[in-house]
């Protein structure tokens, strides 16, 4: 666990996050696939790859633990490959955008987040071989990595390197107006 020495419990609100976080650099962690979770030697090179960051970087790791991680940690006997991160429990979706919209850099293995990464205008690394999301990649507010240790170091400072002004590939943000101009326009009719 980092020095920070903070708790933070499921029940902590939006708010309560902001002011815990705002102004540290962080980086944030969602794991939770079958390929990465339930491969002993593909979970081991991740959480090896995570202490290595932790150590270069010397900035907290923030890991809301997937119940289905911390299962397969478990079961593997990989507990101390975790003291390098702050575990905490998993969090509602607005508290998680805030813990997105504020780190530093996001490592996931999750479509959705890579999506709200770009959006949110956060560098992504994506532990995954392909991803459904290739819009990300394309604007390059994200990358696939591979778990090997020495990939996921390059792969993070290539894009701690980059500059986060790509566009969003998934729209322009206006789209409930054009909603609601399309349903007026219906009923008067």
């Amino acid at each position: 666990m980092s020095d920070l020495g903070i708790t933070l419990g499921s029940s902590i609100s939006s708010v309560h996050y902001q002011s815990i976080w705002r102004g540290y650099d962080y980086f944030l962690i969602t794991l939770h696939r079958v390929e990465n979770v339930d491969d002993r030697e593909r979970l081991k090179k991740i959480l090896t790859a995570f202490k290595r960051l932790s150590e270069i970087y010397e900035i907290p790791l923030i890991f809301p633990i997937h119940p289905r991680t911390r299962k397969m940690i478990d079961r593997f006997g990989f507990d101390s490959k975790l003291d390098c991160i702050d575990i905490i429990e998993p969090v509602g979706y607005l508290d998680f955008l805030i813990l997105e919209k504020n780190a530093r850099l996001i490592l996931t293995d999750s479509g959705g987040v890579q999506e709200e990464a770009c959006i949110l205008n956060v560098p992504c690394g994506t532990l995954r071989d392909s991803t459904e999301r290739p819009e990300t990649l394309s604007v390059g507010s994200n990358m696939l990595v591979d778990v090997g240790q020495d990939n996921i170091l390059e792969g993070i400072k290539r894009m701690m390197d980059k500059k986060r002004n790509w566009k969003n590939p998934f729209g322009d943000g206006k789209s409930g107006k054009k909603i609601i101009k399309i349903i007026k326009g219906l009923m008067e009719v």
